[in-house]
């Protein structure tokens, strides 16, 4: 019924700065809250930060607050995660992740589709 696609992923130095998007196709509501989880290697998928898609409600993991930055356009159905000051902890594949309804959430079996992921590399 929806379908995620994210991009923007690769390869940066700690310090560095990458900007992950997230578009939304097939049926979609103007309602809906959007999030990013991580999944880093040898561990379970996390949540990171989250939106909701009709107001400027967001919510931040704290080991990602100061430094992420989530926001929408709605003219184009996307999401996206400007990163800042990257650290090796960073590293993970990250999905972008859609509600049905308005609320934020951060366990993931709260959210009904998923997108298949991008990789984030922080070198050094």
């Amino acid at each position: 019924q929806v379908q995620l696609v994210e991009s923007g992923g690769g390869l940066v130095q700690a310090g560095g700065s990458l900007r992950l998007s997230c578009a939304a196709s097939g049926r979609t509501f103007s309602n809906y809250a959007m999030a990013w989880f991580r999944r880093a290697p040898g561990k379970e998928r996390s949540f990171v930060a989250a939106i909701s898609w009709g107001s400027d409600s967001t919510y931040y993991t704290d080991s990602v607050k100061g430094r992420f930055t989530i926001s929408r356009d709605n003219a184009k159905n996307t999401v996206y995660l400007q990163m800042n000051s990257l650290k090796p902890e960073d590293t993970a594949v990250y999905y972008c992740a859609s509600q049905g309804g308005a609320l934020i959430f951060t366990q993931p079996y709260r959210y009904d589709y998923w997108g298949q992921g991008t990789q984030v590399t922080v070198s050094s």
